[in-house]
């Protein structure tokens, strides 16, 4: 196993098994993503449009089994900015962690944390102060919700990131199960760098 960041051409190179991992990944709960190789490759294009943009892979040989991505915040989709509106914040100030899915049989080794290290590591170079990310927001009596779930919040607390009360993102996509997209709220976390 090895985990490293991509930029550049090795970034492009990843992409498409980047859009992969997440039509896999995020089938599963809380996602529930029921995703398709033409929307993903449009949704990662802002990774090729952004200088600041960052995959760092986890690769079993030459195979991706997990990526965790990011970006500068203004660089990300406006639906995820406009969360920040009234807040105080500034986008400038903020690099966005987008994804991290890494299959289930390499989970538990802290890959996890290597995601997060090497992505506010990156966040630090391109000068920004603060780190962010958003999770799906379900319902606790959701009929999908699979027995004994534990949500990963302890492990973002224990990185130093909290919630930002009301700070909630809206976004769309078709779930597992579903005919048409539906809307989503996204909770966003933040911490300072």
């Amino acid at each position: 196993m090895r985990v490293e960041v991509l930029t550049g051409a090795a970034l492009e190179a990843a992409l498409e098994d980047v859009a992969r991992l997440r039509i896999a990944v995020f089938r599963d709960w809380p996602y529930l993503y029921d995703g398709d190789l033409e929307y993903e490759k449009r949704y990662l294009q802002s990774y090729r449009d952004s200088a600041g943009a960052v995959v760092v892979g986890a690769f079993d040989g030459d195979r991706l089994v997990g990526a965790a991505t990011g970006t500068p915040m203004e660089d990300h989709a406006d639906d995820f900015a406009a969360a920040f509106e009234g807040t105080g914040e500034r986008l400038e100030d903020i690099f966005y962690c987008a994804e991290s899915v890494l299959l289930p049989d390499y989970r538990g080794r802290g890959i996890g944390h290597r995601f997060f290290d090497l992505r506010e590591d990156h966040a630090r170079r391109l000068g920004r102060a603060k780190c962010a990310f958003c999770a799906v927001m379900r319902p606790e009596d959701h009929p999908m919700r699979p027995a004994g779930y534990r949500p990963l919040d302890d492990f973002w607390k224990k990185r130093g990131y909290a919630k930002l009360p009301g700070v909630i993102a809206c976004f769309r996509w078709k779930d597992v199960g579903e005919t048409e997209s539906s809307e989503k709220p996204l909770q966003f976390w933040m911490r300072s760098l």
